[in-house]
């Protein structure tokens, strides 16, 4: 089941989902995903090329920012403004639990300059605890 979660009006986060949940994902409004789930994670998930296409056919664009258990990286979170930037609307972005695509949103969020108190009661209010990414968000300010 399709659990699209807000954040705010340029960005949503969800658990996995399915090239058949594109459409549902296309009907409420989002014009791009973001996949933050590597490809193998976990027997049985839709690969990032079955997304891709389903996105290509519904007219939604697709970016692939995968995060390991190895953590952020400065150019995922790049990447992750630049996807967000460019989506010219609402962007949907996944993972396993939505909750690596609420951090990396977090962290782009700080790059972007947002104050990280805001950012964190936006998580919060999405369902995601981000005190404890709160000192790589300033460090990630610091850089911006």
């Amino acid at each position: 089941m399709l659990d699209i979660r807000p954040i705010d009006d340029t960005i949503a986060v969800a658990p996995q989902i399915d090239p058949a949940d594109i459409a549902a994902v296309k009907a409420a409004g989002y014009v791009a995903v973001v996949n933050n789930r590597p490809d193998g994670e976990e027997a049985g998930q839709p690969t990032g090329a079955a997304i891709r296409a389903a996105c290509q056919e519904a007219g939604l664009s697709y970016t692939a920012i995968p995060v390991t258990s190895a953590g952020f990286s400065h150019p995922q979170v790049t990447a992750m403004i630049d996807a967000v930037g460019q989506a010219g609307g609402p962007v949907l972005a996944y993972c396993r639990s939505g909750t690596r695509s609420c951090n990396l949103w977090a962290l782009s969020a700080a790059g972007l300059g947002a104050d990280a108190d805001e950012v964190t009661a936006k998580g919060a209010a999405a369902g995601y605890d981000l005190t404890g990414l709160r000192p790589l968000m300033d460090a990630v300010s610091a850089k911006a």
